[in-house]
């Protein structure tokens, strides 16, 4: 008979899979901790945006609180690697382990070159390999200036303005032969050979047959692992956590199911049809509070979200700003077993302030929502390296957070003096 849970069980058990279910640890963050953290996600989304911080920064301070982000630059940057960029839900940092799978399933055929006249972008691709083989890692604009000008007619990029160079960097990056070994301060990929940064995976894209034994193999540990960091879900969640097809990922959902790592329940109030994965834990209660990036893997599908949580998200960076309900950077606010509020946050370094610009409160969210919040915010700001928070009188939840925050006393500058 198919097990049937309440919607709050199911809250628990996708909260559970992300780490998100409890009171944070106390005590220094080590790196063990950010790399456990790592391998439960098996992803995490890169943007360039930098209102607030780096997009992958701040799944590991909702999970983990004050961590000293230099521990993911060294995942990312030395050997072993434990971190690799890669195609996986958009640009990502994804683990290692599934670096050869998604080489397999991602297709993002239209930021490359494959439109360039196959003889140019085979002579740029040439020469740039070479160039990678022989020297030390180099931005585009590096490579660039190192081949020299490159005739190209062909000018459709979707509107980027990449030149010929940088457009056969993507194209071999896409194909896993190239990786980034680094990132400038600018946010511009160092490229490299991925052979450099896997040398125990030397062919780096093997030429594997599309309706091949090893590509359907590969799906079925693609979608195991978007299971196991869902804990439930649909076909739909699972398939949108590394961006894979949705007709093969069913056929991997099927064989799942067949072998027992995915179990079928209903949950009352979510009509589709939902698995839950074998791991995964049912806590009996949920404890947490968090501040989640817009590009949280908790809320990558924004139906799954709604369906969950009954919230609606929306990201409004590219909503013209009158047109904007919310804000430009609003993160959601989870609070034990819902979300609770959202928040318009903005980090202005240059004065040591966090910016409340804006804060709305979810129907039904409890009393003690605003002095959450306060403490979360005081949090992050200690993480950024802010002195003060401070609270615009935007939004209904405002005053009552402004009221929070400077009940709150010292704040952060004067905890640093205590410390």
């Amino acid at each position: 008979m198919q097990e049937v849970l309440s919607l709050k069980q199911a809250r628990r058990i996708a909260l559970a899979a992300q780490g998100l279910d409890k009171v944070r640890p106390a005590g220094p963050v080590t790196s063990r901790a950010v790399g456990r953290t790592f391998a439960r996600l098996h992803l995490v989304q890169i943007d360039s945006v930098n209102v607030l911080s780096r997009s992958h920064y701040l799944p590991f301070f909702s999970r983990l609180g004050n961590y000293d982000s230099a521990i993911l630059q060294r995942m990312a940057g030395t050997h072993p690697r434990r971190m690799m960029e890669y195609w996986a839900h958009e640009a990502s940092f994804i683990r290692p382990d599934h670096f050869q799978d998604l080489v397999l399933w991602q297709s993002r055929k239209w930021v490359g070159a494959h439109s360039m006249d196959p003889e140019v972008r085979s002579d740029v691709a040439a020469r740039v390999l070479e160039a990678l083989a022989a020297g030390r890692p180099m931005t585009a604009a590096e490579l660039t200036a190192h081949l020299g000008h490159v005739e190209d007619r062909q000018q459709d990029n979707w509107g980027w303005n990449w030149n010929a160079v940088k457009r056969v960097l993507e194209h071999l990056f896409e194909a896993g032969l190239i990786s980034a070994a680094s990132r400038t301060e600018s946010f511009e990929r160092r490229y490299t050979l991925t052979a450099k940064i896997l040398p125990e995976r030397p062919g780096a894209a093997p030429d594997v047959p599309d309706a091949g034994a090893d590509k359907a193999a590969a799906l079925v540990r693609l979608i195991d692992a978007a299971a196991r960091a869902h804990g439930i879900g649909t076909l739909r969640c699972f398939a949108d956590y590394f961006r894979t097809p949705m007709r093969a990922s069913a056929l991997a959902v099927d064989h799942l199911v067949e072998t027992g790592r995915l179990v079928p329940v209903s949950v009352a109030g979510w009509d589709n049809p939902l698995f839950r994965h074998a791991e995964a834990k049912l806590p009996r209660t949920a404890t947490g509070r968090a501040l989640l990036s817009p590009f949280d893997s908790l809320v990558f599908e924004r139906r799954r979200l709604e369906a969950l949580f009954d919230f609606h998200y929306r990201l409004e960076i590219y909503t013209p700003e009158p047109k904007r309900r919310y804000g430009y950077y609003v993160l959601p606010f989870l609070l034990r077993d819902g979300i609770v509020a959202r928040i318009d946050l903005k980090a202005d370094r240059s004065n040591g302030l966090l910016l409340a610009k804006a804060v709305h409160a979810e129907p039904g969210a409890p009393a003690d929502t605003a002095v959450e919040l306060a403490a979360e915010l005081q949090l992050m700001a200690e993480w950024l390296e802010l002195d003060r928070v401070v609270v615009s009188r935007k939004g209904d939840l405002a005053p009552a957070l402004a009221d929070a925050v400077s009940g709150a006393g010292s704040g952060v500058s004067a905890e640093r003096e205590q410390a």
